[in-house]
């Protein structure tokens, strides 16, 4: 057996080497290896069934002459594959490297630019570039004899117990995440945590024994949540590292951005996240973050609208985020295909939580769809980019198992979100921490964009040929004309557009 392909973190590997029969004294590279090739063995493809972490892996089987790819529940860690005209498997965890090998033709899948301006960023297994496929969280591959299968190993299921009390759901979240902390690091091991004003990343840093923290902050008052940050590791006796983003800085590393994430991400948080993990870099080579737990425990403000929306979901919620309508896509694009709609993507979805709730509904497609496709997209290749390690406490099966016996009333109600993990987090901070209304990783690029001392690029590929090969170009710069003009919800739209032409200049015009 041989691991031609890794990446991630094997939390509980101390109880797997002991189970493997694996040396505790190997270096960490050498032990995950180790692990996964004797897990393998053992347990063959439910092999991730045993594994609590974050992974993609490809394994070479010699005996069986056969290759074995599998990639964690959650995506936490990308896996792409691609088949070669001559029937070679290309795979990795990286896109670039497979564009590397021979076989690939690099070209542009079309289709993937008008579902992207509805959800900003790459949903489901397609790709940006023709042919080349993502492997979908909880699934595994198998290459044999020129053949490709893949199986569904794992898929988020809920099955609500109403017999427990609101505090009996925030003990077991609280002694779940206790057992879970020490797996996070090695004792050899330093670490720091990324701080906002929020919850999530303030309940990691309570639990763990991290002493620096690292937030962003802006001039812009109203968007810089870095004071809150501060407070919060002043009170728990941290430390707090504060990068100030410029607006020059935020424009000046967006082609880095795009070009490091290998598709277009149109998440404006992803630019001031990959300034915050090359500053944390600097000083610290792992670092915590609070990813998961929103779309676990109902954390989104628009979930209070679930009920509300009732059956009518599933003909319109798609995941966090939906910016651009039909009629609008058909009049920017030069190529519009009617059969091309982002619902299709969550359709399945539906499907398999039919009978159940709105809010549990609505959580899915997110834990499906917008998590892979974006959130965890963001954290995997920025992180990598500035040469960070970033660990995420929240996002673990046993974390989800709780949410996914936990009634929705008491993720969300009335007056709070995320009610529970609030109240298990009220066991350790204060409450006006603990309960503090819902943010969002916020940046002032819609005032920032519409300046024109900043937007220069922007205008320059909104006029440009690429530009030109795809859209409607008075139509666009119609859009990006009435955002200057003062229309600020327009800057989503704008922003969508302008992050694929960079990208797509990165990779198909520089390259």
């Amino acid at each position: 057996m041989i691991i031609k392909e890794y990446r991630g973190h094997i939390r509980n590997w101390e109880e797997l080497c002991e189970r493997l029969e694996i040396p505790l004294d190997l270096t960490r590279e050498e032990r995950e290896e180790r692990i996964l090739i004797r897990a393998y063995e053992t347990w063959g493809y439910e092999m991730a069934d045993h594994m609590h972490g974050m992974f993609a892996f490809a394994l070479w089987d010699d005996d069986e002459k056969k290759l074995f790819c599998l990639r964690d529940q959650f995506g936490t860690k990308p896996f792409y594959y691609y088949e070669t005209a001559d029937g070679d498997l290309l795979y990795g965890t990286t896109i670039r490297r497979i564009m590397e090998q021979p076989g690939f033709v690099k070209e542009l899948n079309e289709e993937m630019l008008q579902l992207y301006l509805s959800l900003t960023y790459a949903a489901g297994e397609n790709t940006f570039f023709r042919g080349l496929k993502k492997l979908m969280p909880g699934r595994y591959l198998v290459w044999q004899d020129g053949r490709l299968s893949i199986t569904r190993y794992w898929t988020p299921t809920f099955r609500p117990d109403e017999s427990r009390t609101l505090e009996e759901w925030a003990d077991e979240i609280h002694t779940t995440l206790q057992e879970i902390m020490p797996e996070v690091k090695t004792a050899d091991e330093t670490a720091e945590s990324f701080l906002s004003g929020g919850v999530d990343s303030s309940y990691v840093l309570a639990m763990s024994d991290v002493e620096m923290t690292d937030s962003c902050g802006y001039e812009e008052e109203r968007f810089d949540e870095s004071g809150l940050a501060r407070q919060t590791a002043e009170i728990l006796g941290r430390k707090n590292s504060r990068c100030l983003i410029t607006p020059e800085e935020y424009f000046g590393i967006v082609p880095y951005v795009m070009y490091n994430m290998e598709q277009p991400l149109g998440d404006a948080s992803a630019i001031a996240f990959a300034i915050a993990c090359r500053e944390t870099a600097k000083h610290t080579k792992i670092c915590y973050s609070g990813e998961g737990a929103d779309e676990f425990f109902g954390g989104y403000n628009m979930y209070r609208n679930a009920e509300r929306y009732g059956e009518n979901l599933k003909t319109f919620y798609v995941g966090n985020t939906n910016i651009m309508k039909e009629d609008e896509k058909e009049r920017i694009l030069k190529k519009y295909d009617p059969d091309v709609l982002p619902i299709e993507v969550a359709r399945p979805i539906y499907e398999e939580t039919e009978g159940l709730d709105p809010l549990t509904k609505m959580s899915d497609v997110d834990i499906q769809i917008w998590l892979e496709g974006d959130i965890y997209l963001n954290v995997d290749k920025m992180s990598e980019a500035a040469g960070l390690e970033i660990r995420m406490p929240l996002t673990d099966r046993r974390i989800f198992d709780i949410a996914s016996r936990m009634p929705s009333k008491y993720k969300v109600n009335e007056e709070q979100n995320k009610v529970a993990l609030r109240t298990a987090a009220a066991k350790v901070l204060p409450g006006e921490i603990a309960f503090r209304r819902k943010l969002g990783f916020i940046v002032p690029i819609r005032i920032w964009m519409a300046d024109e001392r900043y937007n220069g690029d922007v205008r320059r590929l909104f006029h440009s040929e690429i530009a030109e090969k795809f859209f409607n170009v008075d139509e666009i710069n119609a859009i990006f004309g009435d955002y200057v003009g003062g229309n600020s919800d327009n800057w989503r739209k704008v922003w969508t557009i302008y992050t694929f032409l960079v990208w797509y200049e990165e990779y198909f015009v520089k390259r």
